[in-house]
């Protein structure tokens, strides 16, 4: 019998690191893509609060924190990252697991910003894209999630057999900001 081994997306090409900026990959337990009921969009927020910490975000949002996060993922959809949905949270949404469907790519440092204007027609203007924004985008001609978690860090999410793409794509843009500086 063949003896498979699980891997995560980035396997053997994260992390990354040029000049002050690093390429990594984060790895959630758990994935799951929420859609509520119609009606039950606050019901579903109450349900989520009470039992992982956080409401539902609001339109180009996360909420939570670190290892436990709510992402607005769409028109009524939101993405559990982190812990594992409390089954009480069906009797409002639509629960489905994204856990092996997505690639997650943490970039940071200074000019890190830089690196995603080169990839992603989004204002990233401190002043537009804030902490806790995130939005649908393109990312270097791929449908991605980008999400600012810092000053100078960011959350890049694509399909998961995109994943060497992305990292690609990063890795160059990371070496252009650099050589510029």
């Amino acid at each position: 019998m063949v003896d498979l081994k699980s891997q995560t997306p980035c396997a053997g090409r994260v992390p990354l690191r040029v000049g002050p900026l690093s390429l990594t990959e984060d790895t959630p337990e758990h994935m799951t893509a929420i859609a509520p009921y119609i009606g039950q969009d606050q019901a579903l927020s109450d349900a989520l609060k009470s039992a992982h910490g956080m409401a539902a975000p609001g339109t180009g949002r996360m909420t939570g924190k670190s290892g436990a996060r709510a992402l607005w993922f769409g028109q009524r959809m939101i993405l559990l990252i982190g812990p594992e949905p409390e089954a009480g949270l069906a009797e409002f949404a639509a629960l489905s697991d994204q856990s092996d469907g997505w690639a997650v790519l943490r970039l940071e440092g200074a000019g890190a910003r830089d690196v995603l204007a080169r990839l992603t027609p989004l204002d990233l203007r401190p002043a537009q894209f804030r902490r806790g924004h995130t939005a649908r985008s393109d990312c270097a001609h791929m449908a991605a999630s980008i999400t600012r978690l810092g000053d100078e860090a960011y959350q890049i999410m694509v399909f998961r057999s995109m994943a060497a793409t992305l990292v690609h794509e990063v890795k160059i843009a990371m070496g252009r900001v650099v050589a510029q500086k």
